[in-house]
């Protein structure tokens, strides 16, 4: 089923050059956006890159959590009112956004990702108070949510299609998650609207020439690879694993892993069983992966899905060539096809050391690469979202 040619379509050229007030409106409104937690992941860490957007240009933001915690906590910018409605659960956070609703009256609620979207579209209706809902997909919904079988997530997507489309719109992060959103849910197509992640920040560049003191930067005897990204089934980094073994053979090189997650010991296991601990390390979360980037020769996406690909776009925008997997999500439209990196079937370790072997005999123009991450800048995702919101704000005004 193909449904593209139906999804409002972002032209981010549109937002060429410096940012100036495309919405007069939204300056001085107040947006409130709601999100479960501030644990480190890529959906809490664009969400920050847009609410820093957004005060720029004169929006006020409340940031509603359903659990005051998480590593990204201290790098919210000291404008934004943080207000915990202390549920444990997102469940339990129904009622407090319900009365937060009714006495402070935001202009907009924006909420990220499935389930928390769905208490947001009850705490609206419950609410009884005229404003408009935006909400947002992360993942492609039907592939995260059939990963993991439960009685939950099959609740999730039951409740979607009953509830998702009362939001006024939906902003999914690439075409192939606002394709499954229509199919899966029902979602009207007028209400789907393709923005790609704020990705690209004003001080990256400056992050990136951040020294490292890491012994494997200190020489260049071997290609040094990277992996980022939380230790988790989606990554599939036993195939990543397997296709460095299979390297080795050929080119030996350094595996560096940046991340944390549930799948360490089997990855830690894995590694041992393939006679890599000389040649891997994965030390776990880094606060600024951008210094590794820079100077690393090659970095690999292996994902089995991925709703975007930050980290595909955080390299380009080092200057650092790419190998991914060609898995449902957006991984396909930020390297086109294959044009600014190589992609591989999802799960062929063959597959995948033979175009890291390419990549690493032949790299691409690094000047090219840090270009096409111009077209996913912070400032350019803002205007995008700046033009959805007021949309959504004229049309409950009419």
């Amino acid at each position: 089923m193909k449904i593209s040619s139906n999804i409002p379509k972002v032209d981010l050229s549109r937002a060429a050059g410096s940012m100036d007030q495309v919405s007069p409106n939204m300056a001085g409104k107040k947006i409130a956006v709601f999100i479960q937690s501030l644990a480190l992941g890529g959906a809490e860490r664009m969400m920050l890159n847009l609410v820093k957007g957004l005060i720029q240009q004169g929006v006020q933001i409340d940031l509603l959590v359903a659990n005051n915690s998480g590593m990204l906590l201290s790098e919210v910018p000291p404008q934004v009112i943080i207000i915990d409605l202390k549920g444990k659960r997102v469940l339990l956070s129904l009622f407090p956004l319900v009365r937060y609703l009714r006495t402070q009256r935001p202009d907009l609620l924006y909420s990220i990702q499935a389930h928390t979207s769905l208490i947001a579209v009850w705490a609206v209706r419950l609410a009884r108070v005229q404003m408009p809902l935006v909400i947002s997909l992360h993942t492609v919904l039907s592939t995260s949510l059939a990963a993991e079988p439960s009685f939950r997530n099959r609740l999730i997507k039951d409740l979607s299609r009953l509830f998702f489309h009362y939001a006024d719109a939906t902003i999914c992060v690439s075409r192939a998650v606002a394709e499954d959103l229509i199919k899966t849910t029902g979602m009207p197509p007028q209400k789907a609207h393709v923005v790609y992640n704020p990705v690209v920040f004003p001080g990256l560049e400056q992050a990136a020439r951040t020294p490292i003191s890491h012994p494997w930067f200190a020489s260049d005897n071997l290609p040094l690879i990277l992996a980022v990204g939380r230790l988790a089934v989606a990554k599939d980094y036993p195939t990543l694993l397997r296709a460095f073994s299979l390297l080795c053979r050929k080119q030996p090189a350094h595996l560096l892993i940046l991340g944390e997650g549930r799948e360490r010991p089997r990855l830690e296991a894995l590694v041992r069983q393939l006679g890599l601990t000389e040649n891997v390390q994965m030390p776990g979360f880094v606060q600024n992966p951008y210094a590794y980037m820079a100077r690393g020769r090659l970095l690999v996406l292996s994902s089995k899905w991925e709703g975007f690909g930050n980290v595909l776009v955080e390299a380009l925008a080092c200057g650092t060539p790419v190998v991914s997997t060609d898995c449902r999500g957006g991984v396909g439209e930020i390297l086109e096809g294959g044009r600014f990196g190589r992609l591989v079937p999802v799960g062929d370790a063959e597959a995948l050391a033979a175009a890291m072997l390419e990549t690493l005999q032949t790299p691409p123009d690094r000047a090219l690469l840090r270009q096409r991450a111009q077209a996913f800048t912070v400032e350019k995702s803002v205007k995008e979202y700046l033009r959805v919101f007021q949309s959504c704000l004229l049309s409950h005004e009419q």
